[in-house]
């Protein structure tokens, strides 16, 4: 196992963690005692698995540690670290709150490129995937979008509709990039 693929493990590692701490933290709030501390904590624990997702990325490119596993588990391990992110942070205590437009975008979206890669390698025989800057770019605003909610930063709805705007531009070029794969397949 390549040290690139050991740091996406520890990123997926950090998942029950952050969601520990920001539930106790909201906890805190609903009972009107935050414990700041925790806030920071959260804060500290999603920034190390955003940190480290662009360094297990430079040190598989730029230390031929690619793999196959790694190839699976990175962008496994971002959906499951903003999923996460988003459905805690929208549905618990903390004193700001994403809009339920965005918790359901985000989660309708993976739901239906999960379901779509499967439809399209029963319909065509194989699924390619080509990443697209869009993608990258959403997966970015989404980031960014949590610790702009976790930071407290005013005017969260920016962010949040600039995460959404992404969202639905790359789901939509999965869409009609899969239904080229079905057509050029039949």
């Amino acid at each position: 196992m390549t040290f690139a693929t050991q740091i996406t493990i520890f990123r997926i590692l950090l998942i029950p963690v952050f969601i520990s701490l920001a539930i106790y933290y909201g906890q805190s709030v609903i009972i009107g005692t935050p414990d700041e501390s925790l806030r920071w904590w959260t804060i500290i624990t999603f920034g190390t698995a955003a940190l480290s997702d662009a360094v297990d990325g430079y040190i598989a490119r730029h230390f031929n540690q690619m793999s196959k596993l790694g190839a699976i588990l990175d962008p496994l391990a971002d959906k499951l670290m903003l999923l996460s992110a988003i459905i805690t942070l929208s549905f618990t205590g903390w004193r700001n709150h994403f809009p339920l437009w965005f918790p359901t975008l985000v989660i309708f979206k993976d739901l239906v490129s999960i379901g779509g890669a499967f439809l399209i390698n029963s319909l065509a025989g194989r699924c390619e995937i080509k990443p697209h800057w869009t993608g990258k770019v959403s997966t970015f605003a989404q980031f960014a979008a949590v610790l702009w909610l976790m930071l407290e930063i005013p005017f969260l709805i920016w962010p949040t509709v600039i995460a959404g705007a992404f969202t639905v531009i790359s789901g939509f070029l999965n869409l009609a990039a899969g239904v080229r794969q079905v057509k050029d397949a039949g």
